[in-house]
Parts: structure tokens; C-alpha cells; sequence
């Protein structure tokens, strides 16, 4: 399944591109975005994932934003796996209570961790409450795409990404390998590096029989 990445700086056109796609991830770090906007957003598809990185916003404003995303209905809630436990945690069971699945993530922008490293961190977010772990590293070279796509055999669902040009394969092998989701964007938007727009990607996928 293909998950659209957005960061439509308009809420109301991020609502209209929402209801274009089935699964789509609302970027709500890089929107200009309310509370009650987001309630509108996540009120709207019943397939959205919530997702706000730190860096523009302060903890306590990323904190109301996914609230007020997982209290709409959003299906899915992303939070770093490096973030903090106590910040963490009213979020968690806010998802639980409302039936919204938690992925746990880590990124290395840098490079890819060696294998064991890389099991640690997937051991990592399972073992702090996620029901996804989503592990997704800068791809220096070609092995290092086999490294990630390794983590896929595993009993429970694990989401990894590739970052950069040479990453882009698992975007379309990780589906084939048990990944549940892999990520894409609008055309000209990408919203990390190395993605590929959501139409190549499906192309990709059809035609090695998949999607």
C-alpha cells in the first residue's frame, strides 16, 4: 500500500488532497495549521496518519496538534522513538483509547546502523509500546538497502525507508517484502529525500505485479 506524504501549507488544500488518495500521512510539522483545523483534516478520511516532527514547534504545540489529530479519527499517530517517554505518553493512550494504531520511529540522517544496531533499534520501538516500527536511514551505498530491507522478517509489522537517491529501491521492494506501507509524495513535493511521486510509484508496483 502506498502512503501519500503531504505538507500542504493550506489546510484546506491538504483536506482536498486528502480525499484524493486512500492513505495519506498530513505532515503537520511543515503546515501553518489550528487544532480545530487539524480536527477538520482528520475528521474528513478515515485513513490519515499524523505526523509532526520537532524542530519548528515547540513540544507542547506538537503535543495539541496530534491530540487534536488522534481525537478526529486519525487512524495512525507517528512519534519518534527518541523522543521523550513523559511526552510521549499521554499521546500513546490517547491512540489507544480512540483505536489508533502508534508507529514508532528512528532516523538516521547520516547513514545506515550495521545490522545488529538495526535490530536493536526495530527491538527498540516494540518494546516501548509500538504497534509499527518504522526505521528509515540515509542510503550511502547499495548494501545498505539490504540491510534495511533485512529488518522486514520480523513477526510484526515494520515500515523502513532509504533516504537519498540510493535508498530509492526499498520504496518499491519493501512492499514485496512484507513492509505494510511504503511512502510517496505529490509530484514535485516530496516531503524526504529520495521520495518518488505517488503515480511513478504505483507504476513501479503494477508493474512487477504488485499494488
Amino acid at each position: 500500500m502506498i502512503c501519500v506524504s503531504l505538507a500542504s501549507r493550506d489546510w484546506r488544500e491538504c483536506l482536498r488532497e486528502c480525499r484524493r488518495h486512500d492513505f495519506v500521512e498530513v505532515r503537520l510539522d511543515l503546515m501553518e495549521v489550528t487544532p480545530a483545523q487539524v480536527r477538520k483534516i482528520f475528521s474528513a478520511h478515515p485513513r490519515l496518519l499524523a505526523t509532526c516532527r520537532p524542530g519548528r514547534r515547540a513540544p507542547a504545540r506538537r503535543q495539541q496538534l496530534l491530540l487534536a489529530a488522534v481525537e478526529a479519527g486519525a487512524a495512525y499517530l507517528d512519534l519518534e522513538l527518541d523522543s521523550s517517554p513523559a511526552w510521549r505518553r499521554p499521546l500513546v493512550q490517547r491512540a489507544r483509547r480512540r483505536g489508533c494504531r502508534v508507529i514508532l520511529s528512528f532516523h538516521d540522517h547520516r547513514g545506515t546502523p550495521g545490522r545488529r544496531a538495526l535490530e536493536q533499534v526495530r527491538l527498540g520501538c516494540f518494546g516501548q509500546g509500538a504497534d509499527v516500527a518504522k526505521i528509515a536511514c540515509r542510503v550511502n551505498r547499495p548494501r545498505d538497502n539490504a540491510r534495511l530491507l533485512a529488518l522486514l522478517d520480523y513477526r510484526r509489522p515494520v515500515v523502513v525507508t532509504g533516504m537519498g537517491e540510493l535508498g530509492r529501491p526499498t520504496r518499491w521492494l519493501a512492499p514485496l517484502l512484507g513492509s505494510p506501507f511504503t511512502y510517496a509524495c505529490l509530484p514535485g513535493q516530496p516531503t524526504a529525500p529520495g521520495q518518488l511521486d505517488h503515480r511513478q510509484l504505483a507504476r513501479l508496483l503494477r508493474s512487477i505485479g504488485h499494488g
